[in-house]
């Protein structure tokens, strides 16, 4: 639509079903083809178009830029040969070297001998991934020889032609998302979005919120150096979606997880944050126009908070596990503005289907590594008026410092925790996932809050940002204001 504007004939290649009935109309021509470089080299033969635009069609389309221009096709937007550096996680490292940008120790292991000799230098746990795969798919975080070995010989079959990436896992890290446009010679950071659960929750899963709410100004400072640095180092033009994670133990340290120079499925949600359509401005940046001529020199500070959430299909899948990892779950995303973080949160929560409970029986059951980590969330709960009840394990990691009632786990005896729950006792439910296997007590407890509908978390910082948002939260009391309204403001 940008390109329309300026009076240039648009061609869409995309062959999801989806886009048929929306967006037929938006281009001059629709190609309904898959996006292979022969089916893409064919449509370019016939229409011999000035230039293609990649950065708007996800991994998928990014792919192609390399094979595209070495066709001769003149790519528009940010070079093919900044993409492949990007992409190409050695020349990256060299570029991220160059510029002093820290990134989490890593190695690349085309067996398991060679993983294990990788994962001894750098330590556990480790994040195991086959490289060029999408959604984070069979991505895995692995504590130990044994998960590593089993992780191998499922690895090597789903990419036997491509290195297994293994990279240094941060626990306890918080996660950053970075939109921003750069024209090659100025940058303008769109949005930097702090996700709610930690490091290692596939960022299309995890929720985010603009602006950051627990990093300091000078991380802030920081990511926005690095942004700048890499973007204008990579001579983006267009749009960069960026991920860092920061470690707070003692100093704190800003990594970098990985760049995309394209657009990110954050686009919308920052531009809506923000009140700047990002797409837009970003492709009349491809055909030449400046920031500076679009009048965006200065970052955009807002005085509300956005929050992004995602939706989960689990109620359509019957069996699946509830619970967040480093593979892609979610199929869709709700947004909450107000001028708090936590009636945003809750706003946010109301519109993905999830209405958290103003009182009422708080179910808490953490695995063994988060047991020490508890306190605060159960003092907070209790202080809220919650009544909260817990297996065994989880409340003797409290006992010295506040009494919760102990309820039978599932395997035991009734009444027990499921009695509980069908009896529509449990009002909330915070569980922690305890390993791997799908049939124990953990995913028995998951299943059924999600069939009966029952308000649940399964990380610590999603627990927090509920107790948060429902002490923010007085009964009939939530703001209603339009986009226009917030940004206008």
């Amino acid at each position: 639509m940008a390109l329309k504007d300026e009076g240039i004939e648009t061609i869409i290649i995309n062959n999801n079903p989806e886009t048929v009935s929306t967006d037929y109309d938006i281009s001059n021509k629709l190609y309904f083809e898959p996006l292979t470089l022969e089916d893409v080299m064919g449509i370019i033969n016939k229409e011999n178009p000035y230039g293609v635009v990649v950065q708007f069609g996800g991994q998928t389309s990014i792919n192609l830029a390399v094979p595209l221009a070495n066709e001769g096709v003149k790519i528009l937007g940010t070079p093919h040969e900044s993409i492949d550096e990007v992409e190409d996680r050695e020349r990256f490292t060299m570029v991220l070297n160059r510029l002093k940008i820290p990134q989490a120790d890593y190695g690349i292991a085309y067996s398991f001998e060679d993983s294990r000799k990788v994962a001894d230098r750098i330590g556990f746990p480790v994040l195991v991934r086959p490289s060029y795969v999408l959604g984070g798919r069979a991505m895995e975080i692995v504590y130990d020889d044994a998960e590593l070995k089993e992780y191998m010989k499922e690895a090597v079959r789903i990419s036997p032609k491509h290195p297994i990436l293994v990279d240094k896992f941060l626990e306890d890290a918080i996660e950053i998302d970075v939109d921003a446009l750069c024209d090659g010679k100025e940058v303008f950071i769109g949005g930097i979005m702090e996700h709610i659960e930690e490091a290692g929750v596939h960022s299309g899963d995890s929720a985010c919120v603009i602006p950051p709410q627990s990093i300091t100004k000078d991380v802030i400072e920081t990511i926005k150096k690095y942004t700048t640095n890499l973007a204008l180092e990579l001579g983006v033009v267009g749009l960069i979606n960026i991920q860092y994670a920061v470690k707070t133990a003692g100093r704190s340290i800003v990594y970098i997880i990985e760049a995309n120079p394209r657009a990110s499925r954050t686009v919308p949600f920052v531009s809506k944050a923000v009140g700047i359509p990002l797409a837009k401005i970003a492709a009349k940046l491809m055909i030449g126009h400046k920031l500076k001529d679009l009048g965006l020199q200065f970052e955009i500070k807002i005085d509300h908070v956005a929050v992004k959430e995602s939706i989960f299909p689990f109620i359509k899948l019957p069996g699946a596990d509830a619970v967040l990892g480093p593979e892609m779950r979610s199929t869709g995303e709700s947004m909450g503005i107000d001028k708090s973080f936590g009636v945003s949160y809750y706003k946010a929560q109301l519109s993905a289907g999830m209405e958290l409970p103003q009182r009422g029986k708080l179910f808490i059951s953490v695995r063994d590594a988060d047991k020490g980590k508890i306190l605060d969330i159960i003092k907070k709960a209790r202080d809220l008026g919650f009544q909260i009840v817990g297996t065994l394990g989880t409340a003797k990691s409290v006992e010295n410092d506040v009494k919760i009632d102990i309820v039978k786990k599932v395997s035991q005896e009734s009444p027990n925790i499921k009695d509980a729950i069908l009896n529509r006792e449990i009002d909330l439910i915070i569980n922690t996932p305890s390993g791997k296997q799908s049939a124990d007590d953990n995913y028995l407890i998951r299943r059924m809050a999600v069939d009966l509908g029952i308000p649940y978390v399964t990380t610590l910082a999603g627990a927090r940002a509920a107790l948060n948002a429902i002490e923010n939260i007085e009964e009939g009391k939530i703001g209603v204001k339009s986009l226009n309204e917030y940004h206008y403001s």
